[in-house]
């Protein structure tokens, strides 16, 4: 999919147990946005780039309106410069129970 991310290995990384088809989903929603480095990976660190997971994926496809658990899952990703947006909408999704709602 993106050359130099690493969507599944973050997946056996964070979530080793994790829900393929849920992945496949969250890839599904995506499209497109993986095949672009930058668009591919989350930074904890840009509020832009926060308010678009949480105005995007967060709200849309998750019905969640808080940033708590966005933060949550920084915090729980912080040791990776680079953050597969795959792998953190899943863990988002995993963290506020609302699995169900990827298909």
């Amino acid at each position: 999919m993106t050359a130099g991310v690493d969507h599944d290995g973050d997946m056996k990384k964070y979530a080793p147990s994790a829900d393929e088809a849920k992945v496949s989903a969250i890839k599904k929603y995506l499209g497109i946005a993986l095949r672009n480095k930058d668009s591919s990976l989350v930074s904890c660190s840009d509020p832009k780039e926060l308010a678009r997971v949480r105005d995007g994926f967060s709200k849309k496809k998750l019905g969640l309106s808080d940033d708590a658990a966005i933060k949550r899952v920084c915090e729980r990703m912080k040791g990776d410069n680079t953050k597969s947006r795959v792998a953190f909408y899943y863990l988002l999704a995993e963290e506020t129970g609302t699995l169900a709602k990827l298909g």
